[in-house]
Order: C-alpha cells, then sequence, then structure tokens
C-alpha cells in the first residue's frame, strides 16, 4: 500500500529538553489526525514498484548511460550502475533456483511489507550482475533476514548503520568462488560482490528501505552496497559457524548479521592468546557500541595467523568467546550520566554498579560473541559491532 501516508518526526529524540519533544508530540498527533482524515491520491506512476516486484514491465533506454539516469531517477539503483533486466536474463536467473517465478520466497518483506517472488529477486539479482547459480545463496539469504529474530524492521530503518552481513559456510561457498581469504570484504570477488549486493537490492526495492526516506541511517557505510565473505574454513583451527549451529560440514549455509563496518585490529608482536588477546579485547570494548546497552551479539572475524596463534596456545572458541566477554569490559565511568540513566530502562540491572572501577561486559552473555576465521595473509582480525536489538538467523542453502 505504497500510497499511505506518513508522518515524520524529526530528530533528535534524545538529549533534548523535554519541552521540546512535548511540542514535537503534540505536533505529530495533528499530522497523524489529518493523515487518517484525508484519502491520498495514488501516485501517478507505480511503475518503480512494478518492476522491483515483477508485477510489471517496464520499457527502458538501449542506451546504457541513459538507463543509469533512468535507474536513479526512479529508485531502482543502490547509486551504482545496474544491468538492464531483460527478459531473457531474468528468465536464467528464474531458471537457477528451480522454482516458478510466481513462488514467494518470503511472504513479507519490511519495511514496505511486500512479498518477495522468485521473479522480483531474479529482476534486482539481474540488475546487481548476479548469475544462475548464486541465485540459491540469495534466497537463502533472504530467507534468514525475514526470520522476526533478525527484526528486520529495525534494521531496514534505523538511523544506526547496520546491513545485513552475510557469512557463507560449505562447499558452495567453494563452488561459487565466495571469497574468505584475502580482502574478503573488499573488491576483487565478483561472487561476494553480486550476492550481497542482489540481496541488498531486494531489500530496497521490494522491502522498501530507501535511502534518506524509510531508511534512516544516519552515516551508513559501504557495506550497504554489498557486504558479504565466506568464513575461511581451510584455515580455521575450529568448527565453523554453520557447524557450530548445528549443520553438518557437508551441508551449506548463510548466516545474517545486522552488522555495522568492521573495526580494524592490527597485532603483530604477539605470540601467544594471552597476549593477543589485549588487542582483541580492547577493539571490542567499545562505550558506544549498540551492544553495549541493546545487547543482542557482536561478530569478531579472526585473521588465520591470529586464529593459529590463539589455537597454538591451547584455546578453544568457546575459550576464546570467555576471555573476550571478561576482558572486552567497559568502565562505567566512560559512560555520560545521561547514557547511563537512558540505559537503565533499556536492559535493567546492567547498568546499576555504581562502586569506583565497576565494568560492563561487551555483551549480555559470553556465547553472544560471534567468531568465525577468515581473511588472508597478516596479522590483522576485525571486530563487527551489530545493531543489538537483533539476533543473527543461520538457514541451509
Amino acid at each position: 500500500m505504497p500510497h499511505l501516508s506518513m508522518v515524520l518526526v524529526n530528530h533528535p529524540l534524545g538529549g533534548v529538553d523535554p519541552k521540546l519533544i512535548r511540542d514535537r508530540a503534540e505536533g505529530a498527533v495533528d499530522a497523524v489526525l489529518a493523515a487518517l482524515t484525508t484519502d491520498p491520491a495514488l501516485p501517478p506512476s507505480m511503475d518503480v514498484i512494478a518492476v522491483a516486484t515483477g508485477a510489471g514491465a517496464v520499457s527502458v533506454p538501449d542506451d546504457l548511460d541513459e538507463l543509469q539516469e533512468l535507474a536513479m531517477a526512479r529508485g531502482w539503483s543502490d547509486g551504482l550502475p545496474v544491468l538492464p533486466p531483460t527478459a531473457k536474463r531474468v528468465e536464467r536467473l528464474i531458471a537457477g533456483t528451480g522454482l516458478a517465478r510466481d513462488t514467494i520466497v518470503v511472504a513479507s518483506l519490511a519495511p514496505a511489507m511486500r512479498p518477495a517472488s522468485v521473479e522480483a529477486i531474479a529482476i534486482n539479482a539481474a540488475m546487481a550482475g548476479a548469475a544462475p547459480e548464486h541465485m540459491p545463496v540469495v534466497l537463502a539469504a533472504l530467507r534468514a533476514v525475514a526470520d522476526p529474530a533478525f527484526n528486520l524492521n529495525a534494521i531496514q530503518t534505523t538511523t544506526h548503520p547496520c546491513t545485513p552481513l552475510l557469512i557463507v559456510n560449505g562447499p558452495i561457498a567453494r563452488q561459487l568462488g565466495i571469497s574468505g581469504g584475502a580482502n574478503a570484504l573488499g573488491n576483487g570477488h565478483r561472487a561476494n560482490a553480486v550476492i550481497g549486493r542482489a540481496v541488498r537490492l531486494v531489500l530496497q526495492n521490494v522491502g522498501g528501505a530507501t535511502a534518506g526516506e524509510t531508511d534512516r541511517a544516519t552515516l551508513g557505510h559501504s557495506g550497504k552496497f554489498t557486504y558479504c565473505l565466506a568464513e575461511n574454513e581451510a584455515e580455521s583451527p575450529w568448527e565453523p559457524l554453520h557447524v557450530e549451529r548445528g549443520l553438518r560440514a557437508g551441508e551449506s549455509a548463510v548466516t545474517v548479521l545486522g552488522a555495522a563496518a568492521p573495526t580494524n585490529v592490527n597485532d603483530h608482536g604477539s605470540a601467544s592468546a594471552p597476549a593477543l588477546l589485549k588487542a582483541l579485547a580492547g577493539s571490542l570494548a567499545q562505550p558506544a557500541s549498540n551492544n553495549i546497552y541493546y545487547g543482542g551479539e557482536a561478530l569478531v572475524i579472526v585473521g588465520p595467523e591470529h586464529a593459529r596463534t590463539i589455537a597454538d596456545s591451547g584455546w578453544s572458541k568457546t575459550d576464546l568467546k570467555r576471555a573476550l566477554w571478561e576482558h572486552g569490559r567497559v568502565r562505567m565511568d566512560a559512560f555520560s550520566a545521561e547514557n547511563v540513566a537512558r540505559y537503565k530502562h533499556i536492559i535493567p540491572g546492567r547498568f546499576d554498579a555504581t562502586e569506583p572501577g565497576a565494568t560492563v561486559t561487551p555483551t549480555v552473555r559470553a556465547e553472544d560473541i560471534m567468531v568465525i576465521v577468515a581473511g588472508g595473509p597478516g596479522k590483522h582480525s576485525s571486530i563487527v559491532p551489530t545493531f543489538g536489538a537483533t539476533r543473527s538467523v543461520t538457514v541451509r542453502v
């Protein structure tokens, strides 16, 4: 129902005089009443939604430069060039799913609450440059983000910079060339780029997350173009993520996480797990992270060289999680009094300590710290904070 009226309430909502909040609320009530008592006209053109959802065909110019102008003007593109979703290309992508074009993969994608059919997904995947063999991973990722535990509506509309990060495990990562090695979160890997981008375009064009409108990210980050990698299972000393979550090693899976941008952890000197822990836990201890006051999970991507250092000290993945949780604490005096008062309402009991030197753990539970191994040569790892009010979801491909 894209023609329904919308009422926008301007930021900031916190850290301002209560009178301003009251005045703003009164204005919002008036706007809501006006919207409820007015019958808005249907927009003059619905072709953007028709193309995005597979509900109709629209003629586009043959000239690629003209196509880019049209795609931006009509809201189909993420800002990068798109490929034309011709009937022939879309048909090939549909065939890659083994499903009928009108099969509903996800019944409702927030915030627009529109269904995602195989055809709609294929149209967006075609614009992203995906190939038929990529489609099963794209479909699995969309099923994962639609799980209520993921909290897609909030992730699509928040001012936080989060976006779905796709972590691929199992044989399909090798088959498709999804990189978990050097520069895995960077450029140069077609499968990483087009799979992540196809999911993002579906979330934009079918889910309705329009930048600056329904997508209210204050800054965002480059992962909102594409954010996808494989776990480097070959160089991991521990069981991979999907096995940790109950699947078999020979199965393929996608895990989605509502993630902010990664923070690099550079430690070229430490030669043992306890020594390396100082850099990893120190980087995890972020007083402004959503994980501190919303809970949820935080992701630690351990580079293969760091992983070997930790494993050679006899530490399991569980040992590492527990150590990160114990040593990645933030001192209470790192928070402002105003923020502490706010946090007490979000997670009661978590910010009540008042004794000198009191600390808060980086997540509510040690198990809420996710650990995967990824990357190439070099003594680097990454901390990836999350939206907090979300849970990662793993779906078999």
